[in-house]
């Protein structure tokens, strides 16, 4: 039986703003040291997959392809990127197509989410091992999980009564307020629908073809057009947007009848809301879940989260129940009960076209990253990190100039026609309009502080003349 781990790595995680943001979303945040997406990925090799395939944004290609770069034992990976959002139903339905292309459609797809905390992999594995017996015999399997509380942000699967053995679904219902959610808990016969799921390439290419047939052709039509080089799979812009925006339950699980439920023996948390971060942490005493060094005085239930540049003391004063965030440039202070209303923080924000839903504060390139430490009229100023071997593209500006100095590694700075090797403390300056371009030629971080002046200093002032990443 050969096996392929599949991860959907898509979604903005909008309820976890202002971590997670548009361009550096949820599977990318770090929990227990590591980065979901990262969690995903071992849980399926703990499960014996020797490969994988990962759905994810175009944009997210570079921190997708450091995340394996950091792994001890990263498997040999499958890149499908989308130009944009389309739903589960099109991924998988692209992944199938490309999973039966490359391995054939006997191969067992164990399809998982890059956002989702699963703490115990050995227990995982057991349910996964049910779950690829299932699959081989022709079920569409999907992993449910034993509802602890009436959570309304998850929907529901019914069975004819909870047990720890798997069985068909008789229905799938929809996220529902809280009083339906009392009444599935107090029957004994739901499950959490996890989006966790475990098929063939054929069993759920033909349930495409009997229940979302118009979702399956959409999907090969965006297969027959897209370009393959190396390790990626990038999809037309076009013909991948004729795709519906439809989610796999509502495509096939509610309609096809070969769909089994493999009870989850494991914990698990899609970590979706800021409470539920705080509870895959270890609390204090006083259920508080925040940095070692906070001063919490009268405090209780409080999660604490930081991410600054710099040293910064954070106290806490007679406050309870809250979830407290605190970025370079975002602070979000909410009540607990509150914290599945974060999204109509971002929907604000997207109204009045705020930057802070899109960039996080630390921005990731494909060459290393920046961060903007100060802004007020007429200047920037930017921390600015290059990996070992990488260069920024060869530019100009129209709106400014910058000053550059190197405070780690080494660097060549191109000035017009002339290289400059420049070292630690060495500074260099670019004039208006002039062509220029950085390249750390050390082995290792190259860190420079650069200082933009002009009237206009937004990020689209950028006319590139050449770049190694495509993006001229």
């Amino acid at each position: 039986m050969r096996v392929l781990s599949v991860v959907l790595s898509g979604g903005a995680g909008s309820r976890l703003w202002p971590a997670s943001r548009q361009a550096y979303p949820k599977p990318f945040m770090k929990l227990g040291g590591s980065t979901l997406l990262q969690q995903a990925i071992e849980r399926g090799q703990a499960c014996g997959t020797g490969d994988l395939m990962v759905v994810t944004n175009k944009d997210h290609l570079f921190l997708t392809k450091d995340v394996l770069r950091q792994m001890a034992d990263p498997p040999k990976a499958t890149l499908l990127l989308e130009p944009k959002g389309r739903n589960t139903a099109p991924a998988i339905a692209l992944a199938a197509l490309q999973c039966a292309k490359d391995f054939g459609g006997d191969t067992v797809m164990l399809v998982l989410s890059a956002d989702h905390l699963v703490p115990d992999v050995d227990a995982f594995v057991a349910s996964a091992s049910q779950a690829f017996r299932l699959a081989e015999k022709g079920a569409l399997v999907i992993f449910g999980v034993s509802p602890t509380n009436p959570d309304t942000g998850f929907g529901y699967v019914e069975v004819e009564h909870v047990s720890r053995n798997s069985q068909p679904v008789k229905r799938f219902v929809e996220k529902p307020d809280l009083e339906t959610a009392r009444e599935y808990l107090a029957t004994g016969r739901y499950y959490w629908n996890s989006g966790m799921f475990c098929f063939t390439a054929d069993a759920i290419i033909d349930a495409f073809e009997r229940n979302a047939p118009e979702v399956l052709t959409a999907a090969r039509r965006a297969f027959a057009s897209a370009k393959t080089a190396g390790d990626t799979v990038q999809f037309e812009v076009h013909d991948f947007g004729l795709q519906p925006d439809i989610s796999i339950d509502y495509a096939v699980m509610e309609r096809a009848d070969n769909v089994q439920v493999v009870p989850a023996k494991f914990s698990w948390s899609d970590v979706g809301t800021w409470p539920s971060v705080a509870k895959a942490q270890t609390s204090d005493a006083s259920g508080n879940t925040m940095p070692y060094d906070t001063i919490a005085i009268d405090t209780t239930g409080t999660h604490v989260q930081i991410e600054s540049h710099g040293p910064k003391v954070v106290a806490t004063l007679g406050v309870h129940d809250l979830v407290i965030v605190d970025t370079p440039d975002a602070l979000l202070v909410a009540h607990k009960n509150s914290a599945q209303r974060v999204k109509q923080v971002v929907d604000v924000l997207k109204a009045r076209k705020h930057e802070t839903i899109n960039l996080p504060a630390v921005v990731h390139r494909p060459w290393g990253t920046y961060a903007s430490l100060k802004e007020e009229d007429g200047y920037k100023v930017k921390r600015i990190t290059v990996k070992p071997g990488e260069s920024l593209s060869l530019q100009y500006h129209h709106q400014r100039a910058e000053h550059w100095v190197v405070v780690a590694g080494t660097a060549i700075v191109q000035v017009g026609d002339v290289e400059y090797e420049t070292l630690p403390g060495q500074y260099r300056y670019i004039p208006l309009k002039e062509k220029h371009r950085l390249t750390n030629i050390g082995k290792d971080e190259l860190v420079l502080i650069e200082v933009q002046c002009g009237r206009y200093l937004g990020e689209d002032d950028i006319v590139r003349l050449a770049d190694t990443y495509g993006r001229v």
